[in-house]
């Protein structure tokens, strides 16, 4: 019998270019349809293993998934950035390879960073995604959050609307 070894972990340096082909299959997977092709590849090229480097050596909050010592997704948060909305954290990207999606892993990374929020006095979190993205939304909401913002913005020359979900302090 084999066991898997799961892990959900800090990031480090070293994990950029996996963290970085994660982000491309990922959004590819996402918002292909969604958002125009051209705008797309130019917000995925934007994303390489050096600028999740860098984000990693600054101190960004950014969690892996970590399958047999390979990456199969990712969390990052921090500080709530929209003011006007009354939450102090906030999830700002959490995706997963497309074979690593629906077997849960999401609902762990989602926990781990809300988590980790709370831990350091960022109870309540704000997550932002676009309201066309029925699988982040139907996500999100799974995980008791309420809408509580719409928004819209523009990739390229297309308007999208985004959702504003925001979440309570977590269960003990």
């Amino acid at each position: 019998m084999s066991q898997a070894l799961i892990t959900i972990r800090r990031a480090m340096p070293g994990d950029a270019e996996q963290i970085a082909a994660v982000h491309d299959a990922a959004w590819r997977e996402a918002y292909r349809g969604l958002i125009p092709g051209r705008e797309l590849e130019r917000l995925i090229a934007r994303r390489g293993p050096d600028w999740w480097r860098a984000a990693v050596l600054q101190g960004s909050r950014l969690l892996v998934l970590s399958l047999h010592g390979s990456i199969g997704g990712y969390v990052s948060y921090g500080r709530n950035r929209a003011a006007s909305l009354p939450f102090s954290g906030e999830i700002f990207e959490l995706y997963l390879s497309p074979d690593c999606q629906g077997l849960g892993f999401g609902s762990r990374l989602f926990r781990a960073g809300r988590r980790d929020l709370a831990e350091n006095g960022l109870e309540t979190m704000l997550v932002w995604t676009l309201s066309d993205n029925k699988r982040a939304v139907d996500f999100y909401r799974r995980h008791g959050g309420e809408q509580v913002r719409r928004a819209s913005e523009y990739f390229g020359a297309e308007k999208l609307g985004r959702l504003a979900f925001g979440f309570g302090p977590p269960a003990p």
